[in-house]
């Protein structure tokens, strides 16, 4: 499989093949065409000594000032040497990678005055595997991601650090290492590699791959917590889900429907005196279903950023312009991963309170305080809740929106900014909360399900197999760290949703 980048057809999938699975890019010829052409008409203002902003005159408050010709190509070089100030720790390789092919798609779109060369360089660069040290902290989302971009184009001049193989080694023995060659910037091609809004894109874009995930999965340990504490099913009936039809509380309510499908433990009471179960199990539809909504927000921001020309300034040889806009401004994906970040807290904190009604024997029905064994000899799963809470209330703190500040910078020219790499940060902190607090759920929800002898329904038994393929069952008390870590795992990847289809 190899992806043809156009610069506006790219998909989210797309973005998960290269990130995760190393799948080959390459550049659309009609787009090596725009390319060529829109590079035509760099050169030739260049050649007749136009003043251009970021061709010919210095950048952000120093627009006013002209460079000569003659300096024209170090002013490049400089911008990302000075621009290159990113602090903390390097991103993951696989947004690493998920930057790079968002970087070479907006070029591919055909306005940013790069020669094909240098394109073709990262595209190589991100073929071979040479993947540039890219520090997560330094941006604050407004003439894009500065800081983080110009770390990524510093590996090209054959300067910074990069991974290849394995190895952390500086710039230009990873090129040579894959048989690449630095290269010297020519005029707005400083610009268009570190001008736009691909590391906040890239990282909110992984994470909501994760969490469409997660939304499902939070399903499925719903489910299989309802049936663990006799629930009623009435909650769920579709009667009651047409009359306030979001389309993602529908599918939730289905979803739990099927799963729970000629469930033994829900037969067993199904005459009870219990009409009504607490809002974390009667309200799973409202809530996961409301997720489900936010999610699809920020799917469509996405959708419309990774396939955006994002740099500054914009070239349009056909209509003779270029244009000095604001395109790089981070705010449509500072509001989506802000939104993104909300969303998911809340599929953390009802698993959570979820999780509190099978611990507490005040709130269950029959079930030992925190399923352990031998009460008070055991602790069961009372600080594997505990951890679960701590979670909880962290991504509260994670959750305030990034969007929300902005503090001037460049001398009050960027006198508004969106911190959308930060919500994009906190969101993927969310997502690995959530993950770990769902997993805690699934691990105790199958255990309370077991207590219960009967069988649960088809799918929840294959859930139930899955789950005991990597955790055992909780005879009496061992180290819970590495079972806490395997049900995390199972939550944060397609194990489950391999075997269990769903809305």
């Amino acid at each position: 499989m190899t992806i043809k980048l156009t610069g506006n057809t790219l998909t989210l999938q797309d973005i998960n093949a290269v990130a995760y699975e190393q799948v080959q890019v390459i550049i659309h010829p009609d787009s090596k065409q725009k390319i060529l052409r829109c590079r035509e008409y760099v050169d030739k203002i260049i050649r007749e000594g136009k003043v251009v902003y970021g061709l010919t005159t210095g950048f952000g408050k120093f627009a006013n000032i002209t460079i000569p010709p003659e300096q024209i190509d170090e002013l490049q070089e400089n911008l990302i040497k000075s621009h290159a100030t990113g602090v903390g720790k390097s991103l993951s390789i696989p947004e690493i990678r998920a930057v790079m092919l968002l970087r070479i798609n907006v070029l591919a779109n055909g306005h940013s005055g790069i020669r094909f060369e240098t394109v073709q360089l990262l595209v190589d660069m991100l073929n071979s595997g040479v993947h540039p040290s890219i520090p997560e902290k330094g941006s604050v989302g407004a003439s894009g991601d500065l800081a983080p971009l110009s770390h990524l184009a510093l590996v090209m001049l054959g300067l910074g650090t990069a991974e290849f193989q394995g190895q952390m080694l500086p710039g230009d023995k990873a090129l040579k290492a894959a048989g690449l060659n630095p290269i010297k910037l020519k005029a707005k091609e400083g610009l268009a590699l570190n001008n736009g809004t691909q590391v906040m894109t890239a990282i909110t874009a992984l994470t909501y791959l994760r969490a469409e995930r997660l939304a499902k999965v939070a399903d499925i340990c719903a489910a299989m917590s309802l049936d663990a504490l006799l629930g009623t099913i009435d909650a769920f009936d579709p009667l009651i889900h047409k009359l306030r039809p979001y389309k993602g509380q529908q599918q939730v309510a289905e979803n739990i429907r099927i799963l729970l499908e000629g469930s033994r433990i829900r037969e067993s009471h199904r005459s009870c005196t219990n009409v009504q179960d607490p809002y974390s199990l009667r309200c799973v539809p409202q809530v996961h279903g409301a997720v489900r909504e936010s999610l699809d927000y920020v799917r469509k921001t996405l959708e419309v950023e990774i396939n955006s020309t994002t740099d500054n300034p914009l070239i349009f040889p056909d209509e003779d312009k270029v244009l000095s806009g604001g395109n790089f401004h981070g705010e449509p994906v500072a509001l989506a991963a802000d939104s993104l970040s909300i969303a998911v807290a809340e599929l953390g904190n009802i698993a959570e309170r979820r999780t509190e009604q099978i611990m507490n024997p005040a709130l269950n029905r029959d079930l030992n305080a925190f399923l352990a064994n031998r009460p008070g000899l055991d602790s069961g799963f009372m600080i594997a809740h505990v951890t679960a809470t701590a979670l909880v209330s962290e991504n509260k703190t994670l959750s305030h929106p990034a969007s929300v500040d902005s503090i001037p910078t460049s001398a009050n020219q960027e006198d508004h900014v969106s911190m959308g790499t930060i919500g994009a940060r906190k969101a993927r902190a969310i997502v690995d909360n959530v993950s770990s607090i769902l997993g805690i759920e699934l691990m105790v929800a199958t255990q309370a399900v077991e207590l219960r002898t009967m069988k649960s329904s088809d799918m929840m038994e294959k859930v139930k197999h899955i789950v005991r393929k990597e955790i055992s069952s909780l005879e009496k008390d061992r180290i819970l760290d590495k079972d806490i870590e395997a049900a995390t795992k199972i939550v944060d990847s397609n194990t489950l949703l391999k075997e269990i289809k769903l809305l």
